[in-house]
């Protein structure tokens, strides 16, 4: 088995590509220990020293630790990983529910707004933050307002502001005049 690693905008993030799928849908992210309970990949992840979060996408695992000794840390990691996929046992438990299906808000009346917004962010967005180790999903819009969650590598990362404010906002107020803003949440 051979897994591929990639820099991530976020110095605290590296991206693993074990080569196959990882999660057929959703993602999920896991920022603590208890969270990692959900999987045994995480659980084995988070019990290295300096692991502080693991999320999962549908190719590529992104570990996060705050010290960025990735010298020291790329080879446990791959060790860990590759052991998991290696003896084939469940990447997350059974009744584990993965991200996808948060509540949103919005006013009806805003619904078209809302498809067209939602359209966007899953055709030109998030394939572009997935290749960064992450994730951004719709949560809400209100009074002009788009709310958007980061997960992943995004999530703490130095340049998500500039993401959300540069770019993804940029992008929604071209497409959609309803937009003024994009706020994290």
């Amino acid at each position: 088995m051979f897994i591929q690693t990639e820099t991530t905008p976020n110095p605290a993030t590296l991206k693993f590509l074990p080569g196959r799928e990882v999660l057929p849908h959703g993602t999920l992210d896991m920022r603590d220990k208890a969270e990692a309970a959900k999987s045994p990949l995480a659980t084995r992840l988070f019990d290295i020293e300096g692991v502080t979060g693991v999320f999962f996408g549908s190719d590529f695992i992104a570990v996060t630790s705050p010290s960025a000794d990735w010298q020291r840390l790329k080879p446990i990691i791959l060790g860990a990983i590759m052991s998991h996929f290696m003896n084939g046992g469940p990447l997350v438990a059974s009744d584990t529910k993965l991200a996808g299906g948060e509540d949103e808000f919005f006013e009806e009346k805003d619904a078209e707004t809302v498809e067209i917004i939602k359209d966007i962010i899953e055709n030109r967005v998030r394939p572009a933050v997935a290749n960064d180790g992450g994730d951004i999903t719709f949560r809400g819009f209100k009074e002009g307002v788009v709310y958007l969650n980061m997960k992943g590598a995004c999530s703490g990362c130095p340049s998500s502001t500039a993401t959300l404010k540069h770019g993804i906002q940029n992008l929604l107020r071209h497409y959609v005049p309803e937009v003024v803003e994009v706020r994290p949440v």
